[in-house]
């Protein structure tokens, strides 16, 4: 895979700090607007990425590229991903991928037209943990609620209180707690769960902005509450409670760096599987071997994933009271 970088924001910064352990991965190029060029020559320098742009034409129709990973703000996805897709590459976007099914359907149908890949970028559902619990989950069952939590205070909320708003917090720009936290939550349940009868959004809102918020699914048998905040500090503890045990784990929902399995016989395993101590190698060493394996129906089974998760969002936004 040789891959573009479109962007140069917090998560391209993190995702390089790992390329070195994706298999079968080049990056060849980084394109960014003109305002941050000194950013990407930066990037470029400390990690030997040949070519620098300031336009995303270029990037997409580089020979050297077969790949783009789009890594712009949320309200930037869909023309970003159309417009790598109708130069005949794969794409690999951030979450959320784009704001509608429509939008997505669109962009798939496009993809198949140019038999190119199409990804979205969520760390949580490639990781080994994630897929150790949906095997375990059937023992402590039946299910009746799940509260996931993903809080982190911040880096950019105190100047958001002083009127400098970043991009996380704009909502012309698909900013909010919702599309940058929630969205890990809801991956999670609608790939352990599907997807819910009915949804229901409850957000702080300031600003224009959701800061933090929970968002209630419904299920016929089972209580999906998913916690998120950007606003506030604490460890988050995350549970899946079932009749004969549940499962628990700290920290960030994008991560799970472990889990505990506590039986109401008084049997309690605290396991850990994933392979990587970053959280975005499992998800780009899949990436890697789907697109260079042309793996279409993988990418179709994820492709149906991102559009249920698509749908949860929107019903999210829908639902919230003025």
């Amino acid at each position: 895979m040789k891959l573009g970088i479109i962007g140069s924001g917090m998560i391209v910064h993190d995702f390089l700090q790992t390329a070195d352990k994706i298999t079968n991965m080049k990056i060849t190029a980084i394109s960014t607007t003109e305002r941050s060029q000194h950013v990407a020559q930066s990037l470029a320098k400390q990690y030997n990425i040949k070519d620098v742009f300031t336009n995303n034409e270029l990037l997409c129709n580089d020979n050297n590229v077969d790949t783009v990973y789009v890594a712009v703000p949320n309200s930037l996805h869909y023309q970003v991903v159309k417009q790598a897709i109708l130069a005949g590459k794969n794409v690999i976007c951030e979450k959320p991928y784009v704001a509608t099914v429509t939008e997505a359907a669109e962009l798939k149908q496009l993809a198949d037209q140019h038999k190119v890949i199409i990804l979205e970028a969520i760390t949580n559902i490639h990781l080994k943990n994630y897929q150790a619990i949906k095997k375990i989950i059937n023992k402590i069952g039946p299910i009746h609620i799940i509260c996931l939590n993903y809080t982190q205070y911040s880096s950019r909320y105190d100047d958001f209180l002083a009127n400098k708003i970043a991009p996380v917090f704009d909502p012309t720009k698909g900013g909010g707690t919702l599309m940058d936290l929630n969205i890990y939550n809801i991956h999670l349940v609608v790939g352990l769960f599907g997807k819910p009868i009915s949804v229901q959004y409850y957000p702080v809102m300031q600003k224009g902005v959701d800061t933090s918020g929970s968002l209630n699914l419904v299920y016929p048998d089972k209580q999906a509450i998913l916690i998120a905040a950007k606003d506030c500090y604490t460890t988050p503890r995350s549970f899946i409670e079932g009749e004969k045990g549940s499962i628990y784990f700290d920290g960030s929902t994008g991560v799970i760096n472990d889990f505990t399995v506590e039986m109401r016989n008084g049997e309690t395993n605290r396991l850990r599987f994933n392979q990587y101590s970053h959280r975005m190698a499992s998800e780009f060493n899949n990436f890697s071997k789907i697109i260079d394996q042309h793996d279409q129906q993988m990418a179709n089974k994820l492709y149906k994933h991102s559009t249920a998760v698509i749908e949860v969002l929107a019903k999210a936004k829908a639902s919230i009271k003025n």
